[in-house]
């Protein structure tokens, strides 16, 4: 089975280089700049896990090396439509595109693109970052999920790379519930991105505020009011340790969303805050804490396109 993973950071990368160590036929989809540091140092990992320098194969254009059985797109929301036009060659007949993308607003795109048969569903819950020279810093969980989103019989490639995954030692796999799983994870992801944007800061420093915890449950509520509008209401026990994991006192943890607007760069607000808001309205259910949350994402937009504070 032939995999290209479009892009090559902390989901893309670290999927990827542990998949290429256990045997499978890995290949990297990458710009320029990027594709011509791994080839002459390597796709650099360190993790605790196990650190790793490794001569993976890497291409910078799609029609390169293809057609692919499975196309993994682990990019950013935002980037969306470049990353399709730099597929496109990589898909042929039997193709399966695996989109490890935040919030759903892709698939529609996707479908329109490739046609839904082709487009499975699938997110990461992969902790790390890129380091200062481009090297994975993967500090945690490593798991991936992916299934079919149609409820069918998982075709044979999504059963090929559950079991490479299983080989390389990812956790996760098949769901064949994977529409429920991504909606679990975007009413966590509305929450977290949502609350560490607009109070900039960690779920610990959001707890020391007066209102933090109540605050945080607030917008935990609305959006899973959305989710149970749209058919995909959360058990209550994932619902539980949602909760406890968005208002743990003194927790690190955070949304990468606020990384990249402390770097000055683009925002995943519109597609993990912004569409969950305009479901919301759409159901005619009153969301002030995303409503504000994502208005201040919108914000931060307006002043980085005109160039910070000028």
């Amino acid at each position: 089975m032939k995999i290209l993973i479009l892009g090559a950071g902390a989901v893309g990368g670290y999927w990827g280089a542990r998949l290429h160590q256990s045997g499978a036929d890995v290949t990297f989809l990458l710009r320029e700049k990027r594709a011509e540091k791994v080839r002459k140092e390597g796709l650099v990992v360190k993790s605790p896990k196990g650190d790793a320098v490794l001569p993976v194969k890497v291409v910078t254009k799609g029609s390169e090396g293809g057609p692919y059985d499975i196309v993994v797109l682990a990019c950013k929301a935002y980037d969306l439509g470049s990353a399709i036009d730099s597929i496109a060659p990589a898909v042929g007949k039997d193709t399966t595109i695996v989109p490890m993308l935040n919030g759903h607003a892709h698939f529609a795109t996707l479908d329109q693109t490739f046609g839904a048969a082709r487009v499975a569903g699938g997110l990461a819950r992969i902790s790390g970052m890129l380091g200062p020279n481009g090297e994975i810093l993967h500090s945690g969980a490593s798991g991936v999920s992916f299934g079919e989103r149609d409820g069918k019989p998982t075709r044979a490639a999504l059963k090929e790379l559950d079991a490479a995954c299983k080989k390389a030692g990812i956790e996760g796999g098949i769901n064949p519930n994977i529409n429920q799983d991504l909606w679990d994870k975007w009413i966590m992801l509305a929450t977290i991105a949502g609350m560490c944007a607009s109070m900039r800061g960690t779920v610990g420093d959001i707890m020391e505020a007066e209102d933090g915890a109540a605050i945080v449950a607030e917008t935990l509520e609305e959006s899973r009011k959305v989710a149970t509008a749209e058919g995909h209401a959360p058990s209550d026990t994932v619902l539980a340790g949602l909760k406890t994991m968005l208002t743990s006192k003194g927790s690190k943890a955070v949304a990468s969303i606020l990384g990249d607007m402390e770097k000055g760069g683009p925002a995943e607000g519109k597609q993990i805050v912004g569409d969950m808001l305009a479901r919301a309205r759409k159901a005619g259910i009153a969301a002030p804490n995303l409503r504000f949350a994502y208005a201040h994402l919108q914000a931060y937009e307006a002043r980085r396109a005109r160039g910070g504070l000028k």
